[in-house]
């Protein structure tokens, strides 16, 4: 019954790691003593997240930048992973978009670009790393899949993002099938459905910008049944959960991690 919990020296793969859940998500891994490999579009952005968050947790956390819409840079990203590691241990798939419109106005481009990343790079991301994932995997110690989806994907949201809600639901359902097909694999794959957390997307959401730094967090948890926004510690505990032995008969499910949104 000891260490449960523990990722001590797995090999992880957060893709959108360079800012918002996806960055807490990588510090949580680092403090706790696995390589981190984190994605985002942005080169710039994803090596300085990983120099930061080097110099913060200390541990190895490797910036390949890449694009979760399209399959070349996803095979991109897959070589050059290779490169430096032969098996992976848990992927999280964190990667996402969003796109806000009036329903009368909603683009075209808003539906592909959200749909693309949010739901088509979950599923290549995944089918190029089985083998990785494959490679060290036993019955007694699987490999995780941990897809991000949110709150959007199981109640309507409150904003005007038509193609984000069922992105994510779609998330869902895809974790479901694809649990169902990889548990056999000994692959456990599971969900995490956040509500409302200091990010760049949500700030944008609410009026503030995506300035993170300046949104009136405090305000926006008010109407939370917590009382308050999600934290680092909220989102990376669940994160480490689902990828480790204490989660070793958990398969196919989505959790929420929303403070109670959802049930209330």
């Amino acid at each position: 019954m000891q260490n449960l919990f523990s990722v001590q020296g797995k090999v992880v793969v957060v893709t959108g790691g360079s800012r918002g859940i996806g960055e807490m998500i990588a510090a949580g891994y680092l403090a706790n003593g696995a390589k981190v490999y984190i994605t985002s579009r942005k080169a710039d952005v994803c090596d300085a997240t990983a120099a930061r968050l080097m110099d913060t947790y200390g541990g190895e956390c490797v910036s390949i930048p890449a694009d979760m819409a399209t399959l070349a840079s996803i095979e991109g990203f897959v070589s050059e992973f290779r490169t430096k590691e032969t098996h992976l241990d848990v992927l999280v798939n964190n990667a996402g978009v969003a796109w806000g419109a009036p329903l009368e106005d909603f683009p075209e481009v808003g539906w592909d670009k959200v749909m693309d990343t949010n739901v088509k790079g979950v599923f290549f991301l995944t089918q190029k790393l089985l083998p990785l994932l494959e490679q060290n995997a036993a019955h007694g110690s699987p490999a995780h899949v941990i897809n991000v989806g949110s709150i959007d994907g199981i109640k309507t949201p409150i904003f005007d993002n038509f193609s984000y809600g069922p992105s994510k639901a779609a998330v869902h359902h895809l974790t479901r099938v694809l649990a169902a097909h990889l548990i056999k694999r000994h692959i456990i794959v599971n969900g995490i459905a956040p509500g409302p957390f200091p990010t760049y997307m949500l700030s944008a959401g609410v009026g503030g910008g995506g300035d993170t730094e300046n949104t009136d967090w405090d305000a926006l948890g008010k109407g939370n049944p917590r009382g308050r926004v999600g934290t680092p510690e909220d989102i990376a505990g669940l994160a480490i959960f689902l990828s480790s032995r204490a989660s070793g008969f958990t398969v196919g499910d989505v959790i929420t991690c929303d403070g109670g949104s959802v049930v209330s």
